[in-house]
């Protein structure tokens, strides 16, 4: 069932729902500049089977409201879209599934609105915490010195993108992808392809925003209340991942208190399909213990 929701004046959010009405909520968030859809279908189906799953398209992408060129708004603003979905839909309490900048926003509700907060699981992120990484020698490292983006993936995003059609944006996306998922397994580009064309027809273009790397990054630390946390969270850990390598989600481990870490093998920064069964599992696990 899909609903469009009003989040703040002039502001419309698509969002689809998936399972059994009376299932606990699932709201998947999904990351930076992607839409719901983004989410494999064969994962969600899998969380279907258990919940009620929600996914939906964050400002300025898909065929949510695009704004930012009139009404630029803060990357805060964007976790309390997650609140307006949930209130929008009629949803007391959630479990929570962010990846990478949803991994994010998830972290800020958590710490904001644990009371909607069935349950949180993080992937793909980074920590909202200035607390210092414990090695395992027991050695400390500054938050701000653990290790950044790999360069082949600056260097992607380094490039201008530029409007040469919708067949050429498709592989440049494809190219994003192959270096999104990390070298430890095959890289499965017909899955990605085919994704990207469900992407442009659900959106009704190819156009790719940039509004949320340039969306104003303050206000978005928790270290207080992510230390004092109370929720049930699941930290995946992808042992390829470009963007946020190990030990980010160790960090998030430690940052968040009672969080608990699980490894997916072979996984980096692309819900590739050979990561989306155990990911189901794994998420299945957890917001399973967490409901009881």
């Amino acid at each position: 069932m899909q609903q469009f929701i009003d989040a703040a004046p002039g502001i419309r959010l698509w969002t689809e729902q998936r399972g059994p009405v009376d299932a606990p909520p699932l709201l998947l968030v999904m990351g930076a500049q992607a839409t719901g859809v983004g989410w494999p279908e064969p994962l969600v189906d899998a969380l279907a089977a258990h919940h009620r799953v929600i996914r939906y398209d964050h400002r300025d992408t898909g065929r949510s409201t695009w704004s930012f060129e009139e009404q630029p708004y803060r990357i805060a603003d964007l976790a309390t879209d997650v609140i307006a979905v949930l209130d929008g839909l009629g949803i007391g309490r959630a479990h929570l599934v962010g990846m990478s900048l949803g991994g994010m926003l998830a972290q800020m509700v958590l710490a904001d609105h644990p009371d909607r907060c069935l349950s949180a699981t993080l992937i793909g992120t980074s920590a909202l915490s200035t607390t210092p990484y414990t090695r395992p020698d027991g050695r400390t490292v500054p938050a701000g010195e653990l290790p950044g983006i790999a360069p082949e993936v600056l260097e992607l995003w380094s490039r201008p993108v530029e409007d040469h059609g919708p067949a050429a944006e498709v592989e440049r996306r494809i190219e994003h992808w192959r270096v999104l998922a990390g070298d430890q397994l095959p890289f499965d580009a017909e899955y990605f392809r085919a994704l990207e064309h469900r992407v442009i027809a659900h959106t009704g273009h190819h156009r790719t925003s940039t509004a949320h790397g340039r969306a104003e990054h303050d206000g978005m630390l928790r270290t207080e209340q992510l230390a004092t946390n109370e929720v049930p969270t699941l930290v995946i850990c992808a042992p390829t991942e470009p963007v946020f390598p190990p030990p980010h989600p160790h960090h998030i481990a430690q940052c968040v208190r009672g969080a608990r870490l699980v490894e997916i093998p072979g996984m980096g920064h692309a819900l590739s399909p050979a990561v989306q069964g155990p990911l189901a599992t794994a998420i299945l696990a957890h917001t399973g213990a967490a409901t009881g």
